[in-house]
């Protein structure tokens, strides 16, 4: 049944039932959740298992220290993931989408660090202002601009305006309108013994939900994450910008 709450919210409210009778539902459930979580387990194995793409471009980036370059992102580890951070140049601040999967970051580098992993954030717009951003959310994770290299553009998600304008543009291994000049992604490299780097895997588009642990609370609750599929995250700002919380 479809009711509306005291705030004004259109909800389906949901039968109520016994304990055993909930429980029974919940079994039933759970049965297809363990299935769920060994397609997964099966997923990230091929995943793991795809063929590399040897990187031979010398990437240079720019940092608090200066210039670096990709070898020196994987900060003495073998394993490094990207996440490409959408940041025009022209802008003060961050794509406030990439800003709510970025919350995300901030705990992660240090248990990642202890399994031989470096996690970087990577953007098109100047360091000096990636920094005063960085400040004003109060993150910690690593992040550098590519403003001076073709790194972004040429792993699939920094496009020409003249390439976005005729559609030829690929986004996401098929689409030929990101609609935008910068997307969201996540690129993860290898670096071996001998300094070379290849890149392992990509994801873009929804391939980066998995990494954003308040839509997977989200995802727990009766309403979900509640996105009419003509405006996904039209909720969404950046941190500071939400305002004083409501009472429940």
């Amino acid at each position: 049944m479809i009711v509306e709450d005291e705030k004004g919210l259109i909800v389906e409210q949901r039968s109520v039932v016994s304990q055993p009778e909930w429980v029974e539902a919940r079994m039933t459930l759970l049965a297809k959740e363990k299935e769920f979580t060994h397609a997964r387990d099966e997923l990230a194995r091929q995943r793991r298992e795809l063929p590399w793409e040897s990187v031979v471009k010398d990437y240079v980036f720019e940092g608090p220290d200066g210039q670096v370059t990709l070898s020196d992102l994987f900060a003495g580890r073998t394993q490094l993931i990207v996440y490409h951070f959408m940041f025009d140049p022209a802008a003060d601040e961050g794509c406030p989408h990439c800003s709510f999967w970025a919350d995300n970051f901030n705990g992660a580098p240090v248990h990642l660090g202890a399994r031989d992993v470096t996690l970087t954030a990577v953007s098109r717009a100047p360091f000096a202002k990636i920094a005063a951003y960085r400040s004003r959310m109060g993150w910690s994770f690593p992040w550098v601009s590519f403003f001076r290299s073709d790194f972004n553009y040429d792993f699939g998600v920094s496009f020409a305006p003249e390439a976005v304008a005729d559609h030829t543009a690929v986004y996401n291994f098929g689409s030929t309108d990101p609609g935008l000049e910068d997307r969201e992604g996540i690129s993860v490299f290898f670096k071996n013994d001998s300094g070379e780097i290849f890149r392992t895997y990509s994801t873009y588009a929804r391939g980066i939900d998995m990494v954003n642990g308040t839509y997977q609370f989200l995802d727990l609750v009766p309403q979900g994450r509640d996105e009419p599929a003509d405006a996904p995250q039209f909720w969404v700002r950046r941190h500071d910008e939400y305002g004083e919380p409501t009472a429940g």
